[in-house]
């Protein structure tokens, strides 16, 4: 299969980050850096919150919300990759409180070490009163 991109100039750096030619598109054309997002340029642009964050290291709370496929979990990876911090994902819909609790206690022993940790909690408004 011909390269989807073979006319483009792709950076050294970024063509090893790619995915392989049998990759599916999705995990093809995904966003590396938050300057390859399409969209929402006052959060991920270098003055925006999101970019702002990631630029001092300095990460806070955040929802993420939109329809499947819009790149929340993308732009959480990126921005912990980008920050340096752990990235531990898990979801609302399988994980329990014991599940949480073992990913705020992995999070809190990086905090002692001087490391961050990105906790993406997918479908969260999927919890219920008892989780």
């Amino acid at each position: 299969m011909a390269d989807l991109f073979a006319d483009q100039e792709i950076p050294a750096a970024r063509r090893e980050a790619l995915p392989s030619e049998n990759a599916p598109l999705a995990d093809r054309i995904r966003p590396q850096s938050l300057d390859e997002v399409v969209g929402q340029e006052h959060l991920t642009g270098p003055d925006g919150a999101i970019g702002r964050m990631v630029a001092a290291g300095k990460l806070a709370s955040m929802i993420l919300w939109g329809p499947p496929g819009t790149g929340k979990t993308t732009l959480a990876r990126m921005t912990a990759e980008h920050a340096d911090a752990a990235f531990e994902e898990l979801s609302a819909v399988q994980a329990g409180r014991a599940e949480v609790r073992e990913v705020i206690a992995r999070a809190s022993e990086r905090r002692k070490g001087g490391r961050s940790t990105i906790f993406f909690l997918d479908e969260i408004h999927r919890f219920n009163k008892a989780q």
